[in-house]
C-alpha cells in the first residue's frame, strides 16, 4: 500500500519547498558565481588570476597523490608557515577553504538569531547572505562618493546588537581601498567585544602605500577583536583548490574552528599554498604586471569617460546603474564575459594582455548612450 502524503501544516511556506526550510533562508537567492566563458572568449567576471599555477605547485600537487587518506584537518604546514611568516604562534592562524569559508565561521561564531553584522554596500555579494544563514540581521551602509567605505557612518550604526563588522578592503566589486589612519581611527570607535573582519583578499595587489595592511608589523593585529582574513584564490592562482586564512587572537579563532566543517581543506590545497610560497618572487613578479595593467585599464576607461573609482584590487568597476544589463550585454556580445550587477554596476576583471585593447573598444562604444552620471567629470 503506497503511503498518501499528509495534509500540508498551515505554517509551511508557499515556496515549492517540500519540507519545511526557515522562511529567511527559503528567500536567499543561492550564491551565484560569475559566469564561466567559452573557447573564445575571455572570462573576465570572476576576479581569477589569468596566469598558470606558479613554478613548482603543479608538481608538488601531483606528488600529493594519497587522495584515499584524510588530509591534517588543521593544515598544520601551512599553519607554521604562516605563523612563521607574520609572527605569531600556530594558534594565531587559522586555514579554511577559502577565506569566504572562515568568514562564515566567524559570523556563526559570533552571531545569534537577532544579532547585526555590519558592511559597506555594495560590497561582496556573500556578505548579506552569511549574515542571515547565522540568523543575524545584515546591516547595510552605503558606501561613500568615490564608492568607498564610510566608516564613520558604520561605526554610528553599531547598537548593542552588532556583533560583527566586515571591512573588505580593496572593496570588492568597487575598487578602493580603506586607508591605515582610517581604519585605526575606525576601530578606536568600535567597542572592544565587538569582532572587526578585515577582510584582504586583494591585498597582495595593492599599491598605494596608505592603504590599510592588518599584518603590516609581527604578532598579527594590534587588536584582539580584529581578525585579518587572506587567500591564495586571488594573487596566488589558486581559486581551484580554496585555500585562505585568517590571524588574529587564538581564541577568537578558535570559536571559528569549533563551527568549521572538518577536513575541508584538502592536502593537495595545502600543499599547493605551501609551494605557492616557495615561489613568492615569481609571483610579485606577475602581480606587478597585473597592477599595471589594471592601472592602464582604469586610466584608458577614465580617458574615453567613464567614471571609474580607485582601482586598488585585480579588477576595475563601471557605475553603470539602471543600465548596467545593457552594457553588460554589449560586452557579453563581443565575447567579454563581465560580472553584473543589476542597478548598480559592472566589475570587469584584469585577465590577459589581449583583453584589455578589447574591452576598452566595447567601452567606448556604449559611454557616449549612458547618463552623465556614470560618465567622468571632465
Amino acid at each position: 500500500m503506497t503511503a498518501q502524503p499528509g495534509p500540508v501544516p498551515p505554517d509551511r511556506p508557499a515556496s515549492g519547498i517540500p519540507v519545511r526550510v526557515r522562511p529567511e533562508i527559503a528567500a536567499l537567492p543561492p550564491y551565484k558565481q560569475g559566469r564561466q566563458a567559452g573557447a573564445e572568449a575571455f572570462k573576465l567576471s570572476s576576479n581569477e588570476n589569468p596566469f598558470e599555477p606558479l613554478p613548482g605547485v603543479v608538481e608538488a600537487v601531483a606528488a600529493a597523490s594519497a587522495f584515499n587518506r584524510y588530509p591534517d584537518a588543521t593544515a598544520g604546514r601551512l599553519r607554521a608557515r604562516l605563523a612563521e611568516r607574520f609572527g605569531v604562534t600556530d594558534e594565531g592562524v587559522h586555514v579554511g577553504a577559502g577565506s569566504v569559508s572562515i568568514l562564515a565561521q566567524l559570523v556563526q561564531a559570533t552571531c545569534s538569531p537577532g544579532d547585526e553584522v555590519i558592511f559597506a554596500w555594495r560590497s561582496f555579494e556573500a556578505y548579506p547572505w552569511l549574515a542571515v544563514l547565522a540568523g543575524a540581521k545584515p546591516v547595510m551602509v552605503p558606501l561613500a562618493e568615490g564608492a568607498r567605505h564610510d566608516l564613520d557612518a558604520m561605526a554610528d550604526a553599531v547598537t548593542d546588537r552588532t556583533r560583527a563588522i566586515i571591512v573588505c578592503t580593496p572593496n570588492n566589486p568597487t575598487g578602493p581601498i580603506v586607508t591605515q589612519a582610517e581604519f585605526d581611527a575606525f576601530v578606536e570607535r568600535v567597542p572592544g567585544d565587538v569582532l572587526v573582519i578585515l577582510d584582504e583578499a586583494y591585498a597582495e595587489f595593492v599599491t598605494d602605500a596608505t592603504a590599510v595592511n592588518g599584518l603590516r608589523e609581527p604578532g598579527g593585529p594590534p587588536r584582539a577583536n580584529v581578525v585579518v582574513l587572506r587567500t591564495f584564490s586571488k594573487a596566488f592562482g589558486l581559486a581551484g583548490l580554496r585555500v585562505g586564512y585568517a590571524v588574529g587572537h587564538p581564541r577568537v579563532l578558535d570559536a571559528a574552528r569549533s563551527t568549521s566543517i572538518p577536513l575541508s581543506v584538502t592536502g593537495q590545497a595545502e600543499t599547493a599554498a605551501l609551494a605557492s610560497l616557495d615561489a613568492e618572487s615569481e609571483l610579485l613578479g606577475r602581480v606587478a604586471v597585473v597592477a599595471e595593467r589594471r592601472d592602464r585599464l582604469a586610466a584608458g576607461l577614465r580617458d574615453i569617460g567613464w567614471a571609474v573609482p580607485e582601482a586598488q584590487g585585480n579588477f576595475v568597476w563601471l557605475p553603470t546603474a539602471g543600465d548596467t544589463v545593457e552594457v553588460a550585454q554589449a560586452f557579453d556580445e563581443a565575447g567579454l564575459i563581465v560580472r553584473a550587477f543589476a542597478g548598480d554596476g559592472i566589475r570587469i576583471s584584469v585577465g590577459e594582455e589581449e583583453a584589455v585593447d578589447k574591452v576598452l573598444r566595447i567601452a567606448a562604444s556604449v559611454v557616449s548612450d549612458l547618463p552623465e552620471a556614470h560618465r567622468a567629470r571632465g
